[in-house]
């Protein structure tokens, strides 16, 4: 296996930062964050989801993506994704991110999967979600990238069940899966060996994160309510070690994408590091 970098888990860098970084680090390659920034970021702190530097904005154009496609090759290594935060149904957004994966020589994007809040049928939304996963299927061939539909809580594919019923039937080679353990901490927990071996060539890459729970203590009618919380990779409810051997008794050999939330280390540098140095065992 091989080990990668999710960018959104590193808001503080640039992307020549990041790729020296990971390169240091010992990793092998980069998933590239894609979405526009908030308006006001820059005048913002650095941080996940808002002022991320290590994010390709789509409106700055390939100009954009060449520069952050040099970063990693100047540093040799992969543009594993582009990773956008794609609506299903959205195929002109497909498309273009596409094209950006193309310029880069990247293997996979990330597909958008209808969430789920209640407002909607599962059964409608089940079908939004298979009638793009078709059409989107088309293009990926037409590109030859893959793309991925990530098990996420507060998706139709929060588990590695529920996204292979989405995927069901369609070509491995054009639709894949990327199962994230961490994201089934929140929801969507299932048996990791059983839900990857029914995932079987639909398995296709994997993140790294971890995550647990906590109270704070019972509510005015004495009920108990529990939330849901990042933690540091070897801190959480994932046991990171177990989910390693089932990956290898099933045959993956690809790659291994930290997306650290938990704010553990005092920066990127450092998370990539311990990230590294926990997972270096089962690198090629």
């Amino acid at each position: 296996m091989k080990l990668s970098v999710f960018t959104v888990a590193t808001p503080e860098l640039a992307p020549e930062q990041l790729a020296a970084t990971a390169k240091a680090a010992g990793l092998h390659g980069i998933e590239w964050r894609y979405t526009e920034l908030p308006a006001d970021a820059a005048s913002q702190e650095p941080s996940f989801w808002g002022n991320n530097r290590c994010t390709i904005a789509p409106s700055a154009g390939m100009a954009e993506v060449d520069r952050f496609k040099a970063a990693a090759e100047a540093n040799g290594l992969a543009n594993v994704s582009v990773t956008p935060y794609l609506r299903a149904g959205d195929l002109e957004a497909t498309e273009q991110v596409l094209q950006a994966a193309a310029r880069m020589n990247a293997r996979f994007i990330r597909l958008g999967v209808p969430r789920y809040d209640r407002s909607t049928t599962f059964g409608e939304l089940f079908e939004l979600g298979r009638r793009y996963l078709r059409e989107a299927s088309a293009l990926c061939g037409q590109y030859g990238i893959k793309g991925l539909i990530e098990t996420h809580h507060v998706t139709i594919s929060a588990s590695a069940s529920a996204a292979y019923r989405l995927c069901e039937g369609f070509d491995p080679d054009h639709i894949g899966v990327l199962y994230d353990p961490g994201n089934m901490v929140h929801e969507g927990f299932e048996n990791y060996r059983m839900g990857m071996e029914l995932l079987g060539p639909y398995l296709a890459h994997v993140h790294v994160k971890n995550a647990g729970w906590r109270t704070d203590g019972a509510e005015a009618d004495g009920s108990v309510v529990w939330k849901g919380e990042w933690s540091g990779v070897n801190r959480g409810m994932v046991p990171w070690r177990q989910v390693m051997e089932d990956l290898l008794a099933v045959g993956y050999d690809g790659y291994l994408g930290v997306e650290d939330f938990s704010k553990e280390h005092a920066d990127s540098p450092a998370m990539l590091q311990s990230f590294a140095a926990y997972f270096r065992e089962w690198t090629a």
